[in-house]
């Protein structure tokens, strides 16, 4: 959970007037790491939350799924160089089913 840069100007400016970490902790109702924390910090903005980089590229998967409509899981895997769980966790990310529409004669 990210707090408010306001919140951690407080919880600073009240260490820094006098008061302990633990009592701005129990008053502003935050963890004693997050007094701690912000009191050593220059910049007290959030720093950005960045996902880590995949191996696959779901523009790629999309592309796949496209051409080779009817290629298994464990085809794709094997095309991608990944285990077949790892393309079936990104065809539910992008909200795609497995199920085939074939026609009853």
């Amino acid at each position: 959970m990210t707090y408010s840069v306001d919140l951690r100007k407080r919880v600073v400016d009240f260490v820094a007037a006098g008061g302990s970490k633990a009592e701005a902790s129990r008053r502003y109702e935050v963890s004693l790491w997050c007094v701690n924390d912000w009191c050593r910090r220059k910049n007290l903005t959030p720093a950005p939350q960045l996902g880590r980089k995949r191996k696959l590229d779901s523009l790629a998967i999309a592309q796949h799924i496209q051409e080779n409509p009817d290629a298994l899981l464990r085809e794709r895997a094997q095309y991608f160089g990944v285990h077949t769980s790892a393309i079936g966790y990104a065809q539910k990310q992008m909200k795609l089913t497995r199920k085939k529409n074939a026609e009853i004669h």
